[in-house]
């Protein structure tokens, strides 16, 4: 049976946000419980990974984790192997905590296109590669990518054989569900 973990990057320092955006709310709930619901139908486990000053902030029944010591601070890279390292799975599917349009239905649509390797979301020619599915062989690729210091998700995809699905074939509202709400505008706009 194919084991799938769900990984949230909850991590990132919001510069541009003001305040961490895994707490930042759509409606009556935060960003990181959003993209940890659109996961949990298609995982047999969620894991939030988010950095030290943050954990906290976390409840309980959230499984929260920071960055593994050696790649602590190395930005999604770090964050995605962190996962990896810290629970077991043939498969992980990956969200952005700052995109919360995406929902279950995209997460299944996107597992569905998965075949090998990594498969992750491209809109009107705009990469989303952190809305993706890793096969956990990718593993290799990461420790190897961040052990000499590549941090650029774009590279490390190339190399791993990426396929790009067309985010149109995941849902109809392209443009609003693959915003990144990088800044309280950006919500309020949408």
């Amino acid at each position: 049976m194919t084991r799938t973990v769900g990984v949230v990057l909850a991590g990132g320092l919001s510069r541009r946000f003001g305040s961490p955006k895994a707490f930042a709310k759509l409606g009556e709930r935060y960003f990181y419980e959003i993209a940890k619901e659109a996961l949990e139908a298609q995982c047999d486990e969620v894991i939030v990974v988010t950095r030290q000053e943050l954990l906290a902030q976390f409840p309980a029944n959230v499984n929260g984790m920071i960055d593994i010591m050696e790649y602590k601070g190395l930005g999604p890279l770090a964050g995605i192997l962190s996962a990896m390292e810290s629970v077991e799975a043939d498969r992980y599917i990956v969200l952005p905590c700052d995109m919360p349009y995406v929902d279950d239905e995209v997460v299944e649509k996107l597992l569905a296109q998965h075949q090998q390797g990594v498969t992750a979301v491209i809109t009107d020619g705009r990469h989303h590669p952190l809305v993706s599915v890793w096969d956990g062989y990718v593993k290799s690729h990461l420790r190897e990518a961040l052990d000499n210091g590549q941090l650029r998700v774009m590279e490390v995809l190339s190399r791993s054989g990426v396929i790009w699905i067309e985010g149109s074939l995941l849902v109809d509202d392209v443009k609003r569900v693959f915003t990144n709400v990088n800044t309280p505008e950006v919500l309020e706009r949408n």
